[in-house]
């Protein structure tokens, strides 16, 4: 297992953990992939369209994924 398989592992492993939060507001996230520390996410359901999703990407789930996968910088939303 490499490198980027090792870190998509962790961070979908902290994404688990988010996931009945946001499932709980008719939401979900998605791990389309990571680049150079950049993970890439995709919000669906309610989420995608709620006003909040920026903060909900940068302060909630951002903060959970650097805390816990040093190796991410940053994290993108996709569509």
């Amino acid at each position: 297992m490499d490198e980027v398989d090792e870190m998509k592992e962790e961070v979908e492993s902290v994404l688990e953990t988010l996931r009945p939060q946001l499932m709980q507001d008719g939401g979900n996230v998605e791990l389309v992939d990571i680049d150079d520390g950049v993970v890439k996410l995709r919000l669906v359901g309610s989420c995608s369209s709620c006003s909040s999703s920026i903060m909900t990407l940068k302060m909630g789930i951002e903060r959970a994924l650097k805390k816990a996968v040093p190796m991410v910088r940053c994290i993108e939303s996709v569509e």
